[in-house]
């Protein structure tokens, strides 16, 4: 009789583990276990009354590197398996290549971010020309912040926050505006507390490897191998910065939904798991209040934080390390104007913490993805609310309402973009603990769990947003590779 997997969570990532693992010459049998009504966990999009998209969490997805490319080939009308397993033979897919919105390179939503600072909104510098001009709200050219990253000796220390990173390599100026702000774009942290070895990777090991964050970025980590489909061959050629679908995001997890179920995965939804209990010969049980399931393996894809508090007494250790990866909350309000205009042309903005508390970043939705506008084409901005502001609330205990997050989000957006009209529609959403906090040192508690799993050879693979990325592309990865990972480990591996 064959394996049975249970993977945990239906977000993106427990969704791209289900599918890789169905993908198998000789596939387990795969359950899906989902605790809400609805798969696709902080991917979601919402049709307004004139069938505008407004989306509560993610809006676009960069196709840059493997992962992206790996991310563009679920949405392949055809699959070439003959490439990939060697049948000769194409399996049908996901089909969602026609509904794909691409920001092309030369589109202002590609080319233009900028940063509100000091009441006034500024366009970060691009090409060599701005880097040898000076662009407020920078007080000099950003070429010396290249030329003092240049010089800079390597660190010795395993890991460091991004902002002490920023301002040893690159300036106070860079690490205090720039860096700040992209650390509340990505994460809603703290720059003073995130790592750059975990956080951004990229940065991190462009130094260990290069002496240099900028060499280390433009010779690159060495070659790898691409994928490649029609579709990943016109991103690269129109420089895409970004796509969405035509439905919003949502539409991705919708339409892995229904190939899982063609495929036989077996998708339980409404289902809270209650906890999980080490059997004989090393199985799991996995408690549904009313109900149980047998598993032979189980691929998490549940916050750490939420696995912590299911695991059995065999597993403490890794329960106490998980435990430790918190994740902050974050209030998303859209907004839709009629007959407004913005006062720039771009993707959005960011807001660093010195200028507001409040405000991590308003994106213009509308720019970036005007098919999405709806039947009576109105302006769609979305409102990023979160930080130390909203830590603070929750700390202390005050009520979160929508009126609140509501008016912040309509002061912001008629302060930092001139809009003071009355919006046509409007959504409040608050995302509790959505966004995991690769906090300094999280890169050992990695280290220590990975360690444990492999000494008590559980049979048990992590996956989602709480360990190696937060990004779309990062999240289906991780489900990749955690199928990767249990295909390999089988009795006949």
């Amino acid at each position: 009789m064959g394996r049975t997997v249970v993977v945990l969570g239906g977000g993106i990532s427990g969704l791209a583990a289900s599918y890789y693992l169905s993908r198998a010459s000789c596939p387990p049998k795969v359950v899906l276990v989902e605790g809400s009504k609805r798969l696709g966990g902080w991917i979601r999009s919402i049709r307004g009354p004139d069938g505008a998209v407004f989306e509560l969490g993610p809006r676009g997805i960069r196709p840059a590197g493997v992962l992206g490319a790996q991310t563009l080939l679920l949405v392949r009308g055809l699959w070439d398996v003959e490439e990939r397993w060697g049948c000769g033979e194409q399996v049908s897919e996901l089909g969602l290549d026609s509904e794909v919105l691409p920001v092309r390179g030369d589109h202002p939503a590609a080319q233009n971010r900028f940063l509100y600072v000091g009441g006034a909104l500024h366009l970060l510098p691009t090409g060599l020309r701005g880097l040898l001009r000076p662009s407020p709200p920078f007080s000099k050219p950003l070429f010396w912040a290249g030329l003092r990253d240049l010089t800079k000796p390597r660190s010795k220390e395993p890991d460091e926050t991004v902002h002490s990173f920023a301002q040893r390599r690159l300036g106070p100026e860079v690490a205090s505006l720039a860096m700040d702000s992209l650390c509340r774009g990505v994460f809603a942290g703290n720059s003073r507390e995130l790592s750059i070895r975990s956080c951004f990777p990229s940065l991190f090991q462009a130094e260990q490897s290069h002496r240099s964050v900028i060499l280390g970025l433009l010779l690159g980590s060495g070659w790898r191998p691409q994928p490649d489909s029609p579709l990943i061959r016109q991103a690269r050629a129109e420089r895409w910065s970004q796509w969405s679908l035509r439905g919003g995001l949502e539409m991705l997890p919708q339409a892995l939904d229904s190939h899982l179920t063609s495929r036989g995965v077996h998708v339980l939804r409404g289902q809270p798991v209650c906890g999980l209990s080490l059997q004989a010969e090393g199985h799991w049980k996995v408690s549904l209040g009313d109900s149980s399931l047998e598993a032979d393996h189980i691929i998490s894809a549940i916050p750490a934080s939420e696995l912590s508090k299911l695991l059995p007494a065999e597993a403490a250790p890794l329960a106490h390390v998980l435990s430790t990866i918190t994740a902050v909350s974050v209030a998303v309000v859209n907004l839709q104007y009629q007959g407004a205009h913005l006062p720039v042309q771009g993707f959005g903005h960011l807001v660093p913490s010195s200028e507001d508390p409040v405000v991590l970043g308003i994106v213009y939705d509308s720019i970036a993805f005007p098919e999405q506008d709806g039947s009576s084409p109105g302006l769609r901005v979305t409102v990023m609310l979160g930080g130390s502001w909203l830590y603070t609330l929750e700390a202390r205990g005050c009520a979160l309402s929508r009126e609140l997050f509501l008016r912040q989000a309509q002061e912001a957006v008629a302060t930092q973009l001139g809009l003071k009209e009355q919006p046509s529609h409007c959504l409040v959403h608050l995302h509790k603990n959505c966004i995991p906090q690769y906090t300094l040192g999280h890169w050992q508690k990695m280290e220590s769990a990975l360690q444990f799993l492999a000494a008590q050879r559980l049979p048990l693979t992590l996956a989602g947003a709480s360990y190696d990325g937060v990004a779309v592309n990062d999240c289906i990865e991780s489900g990749r590779q955690a199928a990767v990972s249990v295909l390999g480990t089988g009795p006949n591996s």
